[in-house]
């Protein structure tokens, strides 16, 4: 298989995490979700706190959801004030974002990943998606709320994820047009999902 880059975003419960790293297994590729966050810290010398920091400055935000600093690339100079600002957090995580695209081959599960290599041609974008109840069940398997608290969480948390997609994007977080795949994984399950994406990869890039 020649290169090929697989970002993935998706819904709380949904799955896509697990499907990437089933996908990456599969393929023996890297598997990459907030590890970015790291890198990004080695790389830039910020503390890794800060970067969660800001993750939760944002997501604490009333306004967040209604404003927007599309990524254009670049970094802030460590001389500036807003060094340490959510925004280049960001921009160094798009550069590590970058330079694991440019080793070869691997999965990259959110971090508006699909949106920071959209001008690569070896990149495939999926967006995975579920019901309602179905990410709920997910959910309340792995976690210990209540339903109540649940669907609050998964709420919170996916309006988080697409204020996030707006922020840097400019762009609506849950909409097809942005990605090359959308695959409901209530009805496909994960492993059929793998071979989704597998199959989209084969019939897009082998001759």
């Amino acid at each position: 298989m020649e290169k090929v880059i697989i970002t993935i975003a998706r819904q709380y419960g949904s799955g896509g995490k697990t499907i990437g790293q089933m996908l990456a297994n599969d393929l023996g590729i890297p598997f990459y979700s907030r590890e970015i966050l790291r890198l990004a810290s080695d790389d830039s010398g910020i503390r890794e706190e800060l970067f969660n920091q800001a993750d939760e400055k944002l997501r604490s935000n009333p306004l967040f959801g209604a404003s927007k600093k599309v990524y254009t690339g670049g970094l802030i100079s460590p001389e500036s004030d807003d060094f340490v600002s959510s925004e280049n957090l960001f921009n160094y995580q798009a550069k590590v974002i970058k330079e694991l695209a440019e080793k070869g081959s691997c999965v990259i599960v959110g971090r508006c990943a699909d949106f920071v290599l959209k001008d690569r041609a070896n990149v495939v974008s999926v967006f995975v998606h579920a019901p309602a109840d179905y990410c709920m069940e997910r959910a309340m398997e792995r976690n210990d709320m209540s339903r109540k608290e649940m669907e609050k969480f998964i709420a919170k948390t996916d309006k988080y994820r697409g204020d996030f997609y707006h922020y840097y994007t400019g762009n609506v977080w849950n909409d097809a047009r942005n990605y090359d795949l959308c695959l409901n994984s209530s009805k496909l399950g994960f492993e059929k999902c793998v071979e989704e994406i597998k199959a989209y990869i084969k019939v897009r890039f082998e001759e």
